[in-house]
């Protein structure tokens, strides 16, 4: 596993980090492997486990505190607060006031059974509360011992100078892949002026750039669905993920392999979460450390997926109003 500096001056983590939120969030869960997965990841050399206290209301959390009780030495902890959600799963709003802030993490050390997480942050800025407030109150717990470094999630330029101006910031977790390139512009260039990592999520863009998308999602709940997947969107998207697919044909790797191998190109300050909850995935994952992408490709593909080839929002409108542009 190759290794890279969280920030200017954070954690050595893996390049790879796992994204824990499936564990909890796909039904039927699965505790029994979801546990057995993540000592796997460890022992491959992935340290670095996403997670957030509103993935199953705290089962997620639960779950790594099991999987991680004799590894703690092993895993770096990146922990999101502040969305809440209703026991259905409903999203109930955001809650960043500084008291709830502490109140969060409480509960957090205690379901990770952990003394302090390696990196704490708000998963939005709650539109209600001044972000610097949020923001102090994580100050507070990293001068307690409670949390290692300061994160933020899903936030513009402006609130990313906002946070660093209170405290260092050490990463932003933020999407970011050959499908939704938004954060090059302005984002990804304040980032990196300010030496705070980029932790992109949804680096397969919800499955389109795996090639398992092939028409408009007809079962479940639609109205979550983002506009990218819905319609002639989703039909033209579909049309250009072709290219994707069969250069990765061409190589020998699948299309989601090449899409995250094309992300650990575009600077060792990245480090690209992958969702996994079997240990059967783990192989194809580290596999992806094994991608070459030679200057021609690189360009092809930046052609290809030139910012706007992906058509549609990548949230619905009641989402996107929370994210960052």
């Amino acid at each position: 596993m190759r290794m890279t500096r969280l920030g200017r001056d954070g954690s050595m983590v893996s390049v790879l980090g796992l994204g824990c939120g499936g564990m909890s969030m796909q039904r039927p869960r699965n505790d029994d492997e979801s546990i057995a997965t993540i000592p796997a990841a460890l022992g491959a050399g992935i340290n670095y486990l996403d997670t957030a206290d509103f993935y199953g209301m705290g089962h997620n959390e639960s779950v790594i505190g099991r999987a991680i009780r004799d590894r703690r030495d092993h895993a770096f902890l990146s922990v999101k607060f502040g969305m809440m959600m209703s026991p259905t799963g409903a999203f109930l709003g955001l809650d960043g006031r500084p008291n709830a802030v502490k109140n969060f993490a409480s509960y957090s050390l205690q379901r990770l059974g952990v003394d302090v997480i390696d990196l704490y942050q708000p998963g939005r800025p709650d539109p209600a509360v001044p972000f610097e407030e949020t923001i102090g109150a994580v100050a507070d717990l990293i001068k307690e011992g409670k949390v290692r470094n300061l994160g933020v999630s899903e936030v513009g330029a402006d609130n990313l100078r906002r946070a660093h101006a209170v405290h260092p910031v050490t990463a932003l977790e933020i999407e970011y892949s050959l499908a939704c390139r938004f954060i090059e512009a302005e984002i990804l260039p304040t980032a990196r002026e300010l030496g705070v990592a980029i932790v992109p999520y949804r680096v397969l863009a919800d499955g389109l750039l795996s090639g398992a998308a092939t028409q408009e999602p007809t079962t479940g709940n639609t109205r979550l669905v983002s506009p990218r997947l819905q319609g002639e969107n989703a039909r033209r998207n579909v049309a250009t993920v072709e290219f994707l697919k069969k250069m990765a044909a061409d190589k020998g790797f699948s299309p989601a392999q090449l899409a995250v191998a094309w992300l650990l190109t575009r600077g060792d300050d990245l480090v690209p979460l992958v969702g996994m909850s079997k240990r059967s995935r783990l192989p194809e994952n580290l596999a992806i450390l094994d991608v070459v992408l030679s200057a021609d490709e690189l360009a092809a593909l930046d052609r290809a997926f030139a910012p706007g080839a992906i058509v549609g929002d990548r949230y619905p409108a009641f989402v996107m109003k929370f994210a960052a542009s």
